[in-house]
């Protein structure tokens, strides 16, 4: 089977990468909270359907439970193709880290991508994963902003790459990074203004409430 997927290399990229998107479009936080009976996400806090936006809801089991599954998505997305060259697996964990941002069943309007970020590093190179995600923590632990912290992770995960490797991850490592600054667009103009909110508040809003500050307060991630 390898020898197959080698022997058409182009059209194996393709598909990895289709395999990777579909796994990672699965909706965990919206099909979590949903059963949990706490609402649709996207109609709560930041509208968000990530494990910041679902732990507003004030369910740490939930939103642990959502930020562990967007991580595994990213990391099943390269296991499932231990049997192929990295690169493959690379690209399929791309594919979920965008499928994830991008799910064609919620008209393309999903997460920021940070956990499934996380779950990819993990897959591909566990040392690299730990050091992003420690990272993460330590500076969610310090600042309290749950999207600066993953902003100074994902910065800094290619120059970590850089120097403890693997090679392959240097370049896609820093291409998911500004994706997930460009993702966090809103969350940077709002941290500029000192109006980002901190770790662990509850935002009982809709995601059009959010965009009124006098009304219910700034959203977040």
């Amino acid at each position: 089977m390898t020898d197959v997927a080698l022997a058409n290399p182009g059209i194996t990229f393709v598909l990895c990468f289709l395999f990777g998107y579909g796994l990672g479009s699965i909706p965990f936080g919206l099909l979590l909270t949903r059963a949990a009976g706490v609402g649709d996400i996207r109609q709560m806090g930041s509208g968000n359907i990530g494990a910041t936006n679902v732990l507003r809801t004030g369910n740490k089991g939930i939103a642990l439970a959502t930020l562990l599954l967007d991580a595994a998505k990213g990391a099943l997305a390269v296991m499932l193709l231990f049997w192929l060259p990295l690169p493959f697996g690379i690209i399929a964990g791309a594919g979920a880290f965008l499928g994830h941002i991008y799910p064609v069943w919620l008209g393309f309007k999903g997460g920021k991508g940070v956990a499934t970020f996380f779950g990819l590093l993990l897959a591909v190179a566990w040392p690299l994963g730990l050091a992003s995600i420690a990272i993460w923590l330590v500076s969610g632990a310090i600042l309290r902003i749950s999207s600066l912290a993953a902003l100074i992770a994902a910065a800094a995960t290619p120059f970590i790459a850089q120097y403890w490797g693997p090679e392959e991850l240097v370049l896609p490592s820093a291409v998911l990074a500004a994706i997930i600054f460009v993702r966090h667009t809103e969350n940077i103009q709002r941290l500029f203004r000192g109006e980002e909110p901190r770790i662990g508040r509850k935002i009982p809003q809709t995601a059009e409430a959010a965009e009124d500050p006098e009304k219910n307060g700034p959203a977040g991630e």
